[in-house]
């Protein structure tokens, strides 16, 4: 009798709080339950699917789509003012000042210099960071497919640097490459001279691409780890039994199978890699000089940086950039093996 009691006490008590709980939780839902249910019968249950999806275009509509239709108007105005209504029409004279120049390979024959060389950096990055990135992403998914100790805990480690801000991932990397960092005092401490990384440019121009790839190759990771284990066992032990060894498995047997992930992966980085801005401007700037300006950061450097608030340059170079990069993106999406 003396065991019961507690039991029984402890049932009542948790029946009591349910009940309260419940009544709490009815007692919040019901307005809200009125509310919807007066909605429904006033526009009708097909159209109440678009009500839940209201509030996400509304904040799709004022955020995304009316500033792209606004890069639009200050594409072809000119001007200094904010407001598109005091701002002058120019037609296609932002895209002509852009487009001038003598010899397209020569930044300096350009009229507008600073964006052709924004334009050549952008490219020399994207073709080693995207070449790099997917490398070291393949390599990594691979090591991660196998069994080996601890693998949980290595997928995390390498997924680890996408959960930061890529300001952080910037200042760290400063304070380690700076003159008087990290890497700097490991060096003189073993008797070897400073060296220039944050002034020299083609040291700036390596630790930009090497910083990006650590930072955002985890992502990628992920993305070929799920594309690896989609592959059956069964067809790796028909290859084996065939006679096949390890390259030959992986030329015929994983990356045909893999080419959809790829895809992907290769879109995704691309887009990014074109789009590369926070980590560069925390990092560097765009210097030393000129060295590592690109595209992103010219853009906003005319249209917020400068005393001049050259709006329309910004806004007709953003576009010049967003037709290269829906022409790249087309370009990878048809070169795809059919099978993908």
């Amino acid at each position: 009798m003396t065991l019961q009691l507690p039991k029984q006490a402890t049932k009542m008590a948790s029946d009591l709080i349910g009940q309260a709980l419940s009544a709490l939780f009815n007692l919040v839902l019901s307005p809200f339950e009125l509310v919807f249910s007066l909605l429904q019968r006033l526009i009708g249950i097909r159209s109440m699917p678009y009500l839940f999806v209201l509030p996400n275009l509304l904040i799709f509509g004022v955020f995304i789509l009316f500033p792209m239709l606004f890069n639009f108007v200050y594409a072809f105005t000119g001007g200094t003012e904010f407001f598109p209504d005091r701002r002058p029409w120019v037609g296609t004279a932002n895209f002509d000042q852009i487009l001038t120049c003598q010899n397209f390979l020569d930044p300096n024959s350009c009229r507008e210099d600073l964006f052709w060389r924004a334009v050549f950096n952008t490219a020399g990055y994207v073709v080693a960071q995207v070449a790099l990135l997917v490398l070291a992403a393949m390599i990594t998914a691979l090591v991660l497919n196998r069994s080996i100790k601890a693998r949980g805990f290595f997928r995390s480690v390498f997924f680890y640097p996408v959960l930061l801000s890529p300001i952080v991932v910037a200042l760290i990397w400063k304070w380690i490459l700076q003159e008087n960092g990290l890497l700097n005092g490991i060096i003189t401490g073993v008797g070897f001279n400073r060296v220039p990384f944050m002034v020299d440019a083609d040291w700036a121009r390596f630790w930009v691409v090497i910083i990006s790839v650590w930072a955002f190759m985890g992502f990628y990771t992920l993305i070929l780890l799920a594309g690896l284990q989609s592959i059956p066992r069964e067809l790796y032990e028909a290859a084996e039994i065939d006679g096949a060894n390890a390259w030959q498995a992986f030329r015929g047997v994983t990356l045909p199978l893999l080419m959809p992930s790829m895809t992907v992966v290769l879109v995704l980085s691309l887009i990014r890699a074109v789009q590369i801005f926070d980590v560069v401007f925390a990092f560097t700037g765009g210097g030393p000089g000129t060295a590592t300006l690109y595209m992103v950061q010219y853009i906003y450097d005319n249209g917020f940086a400068s005393p001049t608030k050259q709006f329309g340059l910004a806004a007709s170079a953003s576009l010049l950039m967003a037709g290269v990069l829906i022409l790249l993106t087309l370009g990878q999406l048809r070169l795809r093996p059919e099978e993908a």
